[in-house]
């Protein structure tokens, strides 16, 4: 199953007119929303998990703050509390509600949020529709970001719907998708090597990137190995049988103690209380844990215990980006409709890397810290990613979950090291 084609990507990001883009990215959220009742809209079952009705919203706050705003006289909000109730972290804005108790209001209701969000589109088309080139001009840089935000948020709607029908026991089906086939369990694991060299890091050109992707800086990276596929699901069940888990030696200090106090015995939304097989529960309802796909749903101490058990490390994201160099963007992305790590191919290309993009974010060792140089942008919009700098772990690649045009080979996403509910995975590293 895939999705409709507005969903799909122009070759040409940069060709697309600015209307044209904005309605498809809009659009796209609205449609991934389609198969949720309204009960479904409300529901924060975690702190990090946001109600599907508050993205809906923050992400037309978003235009609203620091595009209609600033930018179209006599422009009106629908309600002024909104800019408290819909705020996320942005101080120079605003208050903002707390945010583990999003999913304690009622209203607005969702019908209320879709209202809110017509309102937006209303008005951004006859913003991005005027004559006046040198306001779009103005705006253009804001709404890029505003764009590239909202595609953030639909891949946070999956994750989050996910975690919120995962507690319902009857195991509700976001989606009915059919899985993309099973596969016998691939071959040994193959490895490619660089020797050491001196890299370019980092976003350069006229292209849209965020700002903690730049500045663009040589960094020497030793010489290293990476490996030529995702760590399966099978594999990871041999880390499980031999007491993976219950071993001490094999975990970071803070790894372990959140191992004892969450009970993890397993990857998130794994569960074998009803037989002796393991089975998943995925956005198109439970299923049979694959052993062929990648292991998906682990945070980073459970990918570094693994690597640890298996004689290896995780990559830094220097090593990373050094090897997606060599490779083209392409993978199961969410407008191919999976919503979920496709079944690793046997063998990638010679010289090449198995579904590096795509499929499952991938842990690096790398603390998220700034670039070399690195100012955040000045005034609000400067709050997007430099103050997140501490206690997190960079993540490369996108997942089955991100938008084709919304990743880069640059593209640092970062979450504390015991987050699980994102799409995220292990690739291994060594030293040459």
């Amino acid at each position: 199953m895939s999705f409709p084609q507005p969903s799909r990507v122009s070759a040409d990001v940069d060709a697309e007119p600015p209307l044209e883009r904005y309605h498809r990215i809009r659009s796209f959220t609205e449609h991934l929303c389609a198969t949720l009742e309204t009960e479904d809209y409300v529901i924060q079952s975690m702190d990090d998990v946001s109600p599907t009705r508050w993205h809906l919203a923050h992400t037309s706050w978003f235009f609203e703050t620091f595009i209609l705003t600033p930018h179209m006289q006599g422009y009106e909000t629908p309600d002024p509390i909104y800019n408290y109730l819909f705020n996320s972290y942005y101080n120079a804005v605003g208050r903002q509600f707390h945010r583990p108790r999003r999913g304690l209001l009622s209203r607005p209701t969702v019908k209320g949020v879709y209202d809110y969000r017509a309102h937006i589109d209303r008005h951004m088309k006859d913003l991005l529709g005027s004559g006046d080139v040198a306001l779009r001009s103005r705006i253009a840089p804001v709404l890029e970001v505003g764009l590239n935000h909202e595609q953030q948020h639909q891949e946070l709607m999956l994750t989050d719907i996910k975690h919120v029908f995962s507690c319902n026991p009857i195991n509700p089906v976001f989606r009915k998708v059919e899985p993309l086939g099973r596969r016998a369990q691939p071959g040994e694991m193959g490895w490619m090597s660089w020797d050491e060299d001196m890299h370019d890091i980092g976003h350069e050109g006229t292209g849209f990137a965020y700002d903690n992707e730049s500045p663009r800086h040589r960094a020497f990276v030793p010489a290293f190995k990476l490996s030529t596929r995702l760590v399966t699901n099978g594999e990871f069940k041999a880390f499980m049988a031999d007491d993976g888990y219950r071993r001490s030696e094999l975990w970071l200090s803070e790894g372990w103690a959140t191992v004892q106090r969450e009970n993890w015995n397993a990857p998130l939304y794994w569960d074998n209380s009803e037989g002796p097989g393991w089975q998943q529960f995925t956005l198109s309802g439970l299923r049979d844990v694959d052993d062929a796909e990648p292991v998906c749903h682990v945070s980073l101490f459970e990918a570094d215990a693994f690597a640890r058990w298996a004689g290896a490390r995780l990559p830094t994201e220097f090593e990373w980006e050094a090897a997606a160099a060599r490779h083209d963007i392409d993978g199961n992305f969410v407008g191919d409709g999976a919503l979920h790590p496709a079944p690793t191919p046997e063998a990638p290309a010679q010289g090449r890397l198995g579904q590096l993009f795509g499929d499952v974010w991938e842990w690096t060792q790398s603390h998220y810290s700034p670039y070399p140089g690195y100012r955040p942008a000045e005034g609000a919009i400067g709050e997007y990613n430099g103050k997140f700098m501490c206690n997190q772990f960079v993540l490369r690649g996108g997942s089955c979950a991100t938008s084709r045009d919304h990743i880069r080979k640059t593209y640092r996403n970062f979450f504390p090291a015991h987050s699980r509910w994102q799409f995220t995975g292990i690739r291994l590293a060594s030293e040459e």
